[in-house]
């Protein structure tokens, strides 16, 4: 495999980690696509090893994504519409205003949201928007660090071979 072909790879995996944090935009899948390209490219055990390496952590890291917010959200009382509804806005606000849209956008729906569905009082809306966050930041914090051991899998592999 040429040097110019492992640059695009590596700069795949990058896009990747850099989407992770991103609504909307499959980090994950980019992550685990890179790797697929590269060990289809290849064709030794090494990279076969890998690409099952990473299918497997990143399939358990998607269920723990999955798992991890659903009770915390539901202690909440924060419902999965409102959280829906902040995800949707926080796609536009990327668009609108980059990277930090998405996060003042979903931040400040759910904030407003549960104002309003509490009554109008600031400190419980706050403390219901506070363990939202909290519950969506531990996902993808999951979701990255799954991609981070992933491309340092990739990394040592193509160091090694």
């Amino acid at each position: 495999m040429g040097t110019a072909q492992l640059c695009l790879i590596g700069a795949v995996i990058l896009l990747g980690l850099v989407s992770v944090p991103a609504p909307g935009v499959p980090g994950t899948l980019l992550c685990w696509g890179a790797v697929l390209w590269w060990a289809t490219s290849e064709h030794t055990s090494l990279t076969w090893g890998v690409l099952a390496g990473a299918t497997g952590l990143l399939a358990v890291a998607q269920v723990v994504v999955w798992l991890l917010p659903n009770r915390r959200i539901r202690d909440s009382g924060v419902t999965w519409r409102t959280i829906m509804n902040a995800g949707a806005v926080a796609i536009a606000g990327f668009f609108l205003v980059p990277v930090l849209g998405a996060i003042l956008g979903f931040t400040g729906t759910l904030y407003v949201t549960e104002r309003v569905r509490l009554g109008g009082g600031h400190r419980t809306a706050w403390t219901a928007t506070r363990t939202a966050m909290r519950a969506v930041g531990n996902s993808v914090l999951v979701e990255l660090m799954a991609c981070l051991f992933v491309t340092a899998g990739w990394i040592s592999a193509v160091f090694a071979g």
